[in-house]
């Protein structure tokens, strides 16, 4: 199964919209006859690749793979119906399919007569596949909100300038995070001011084959010089300031992962409607003292009832010069989000 797990995640195989599952067929005496994983929307299931290596080998084979064998038609043929086809007499699986459509893979690999084994190593194989479970089972997409701040809470001075509250560390991860999303989003306000590209790019470890859609969410009409209309991504304007009825939206177009990076009134409307499920925030050791805070008023009047956060992960980011340093923190809420209608 770590083999397998190894094989979904190969570098080049897209983030989505479909799941990255590997596979490995073994001859009944544990030695290895074929490999397969999935490359993409359209492209062969890893079962399918593995079975297309194998041949007549896999004729009384054990397939382990990394997802539940699906059991629809869609581009490619039901993988249950091509194991049973194969031979193959016992399939271990990690990850059970959440996906309506596709689910029931297990059930008729037993119906043939074929051993099924389900929950191997399942935290593994969820977490390669994060965005696309969230989004199979919120029937929404997972949203992360990123945002950089100097040690007392502002994202901006008192004259508007924000250049730079992040280091080029911070920007560089951003970055990463970027390629990490098939979505970004920001507010009309935002595309106003701030004149964004939202593209991943500045020296990525590895350049991405599809930049992440840009959404803008928001009543007023978009100024058609703004740079987030130009040819170097695809862009949609979400005329709705509802978080739930923009995600929804998205959600429709097969978008799972959000990367909010909007201003501090985006941010509040997410928090506030509760579908925030990922903060991402930069923080860099500097004092403003006034100036635009990195979220707007929440209504929190007492201590008591302040949002709290699991922090999840805590990394320093410094750059080669040892003063470009910016404090990474990576949170959650701390209950789940509500599903989205």
């Amino acid at each position: 199964m770590r083999r397998a797990l190894a094989l979904a995640v190969t570098p080049g195989v897209p983030l989505g919209p479909n799941p990255r599952v590997g596979c490995v067929l073994l001859a009944p005496d544990g030695t290895t006859i074929a490999e397969g994983f999935h490359r993409g929307a359209g492209t062969p299931h890893a079962e399918a690749a593995a079975l297309a290596e194998a041949g007549d080998a896999a004729r009384g084979a054990t397939a382990v793979v990394t997802l539940e064998p699906c059991n629809h038609t869609g581009r490619t043929g039901p993988c249950s119906e091509a194991l049973v086809a194969a031979g193959v007499r016992r399939v271990v699986f990690a990850q059970p399919d959440a996906n309506p459509v596709a689910v029931g893979g297990a059930g008729r690999l037993r119906e043939a007569g074929v051993e099924v084994v389900g929950g191997e190593q399942v935290e593994d194989a969820q977490a390669i596949n994060r965005a696309w479970t969230f989004a199979i089972v919120h029937r929404r997409p997972f949203v992360t909100w990123k945002f950089a701040t100097t040690l007392d809470g502002r994202s901006a001075a008192a004259d508007g300038t924000s250049r730079w509250v992040s280091s080029r560390a911070a920007r560089l991860d951003t970055h990463r995070l970027r390629g990490l999303c098939d979505t970004m989003l920001v507010g009309t306000g935002t595309v106003e001011v701030d004149d964004p590209e939202l593209t991943v790019r500045d020296e990525v470890d590895e350049p991405v084959a599809i930049q992440p859609l840009r959404a803008v969410m928001g009543l007023r009409d978009l100024d058609p010089g703004r740079r987030i209309l130009d040819a170097r991504a695809e862009t949609v304007h979400l005329r709705t300031r509802d978080p739930e009825e923009a995600l929804a939206r998205l959600h429709g177009l097969g978008r799972q992962h959000v990367f909010l990076e909007g201003g501090p009134t985006l941010a509040r409307a997410f928090l506030a409607a509760g579908l925030v499920d990922e903060v991402v925030t930069y923080v860099a050791p500097m004092l403003l003292g006034a100036g635009r805070n990195a979220v707007a008023d929440l209504g929190i009047a007492t201590i008591a009832d302040a949002l709290h956060l699991h922090v999840s992960d805590v990394a320093v980011l410094q750059g080669h010069d040892g003063e470009d340093t910016n404090v990474r923190l990576t949170m959650r809420p701390p209950i789940p989000q509500r599903r989205s209608a």
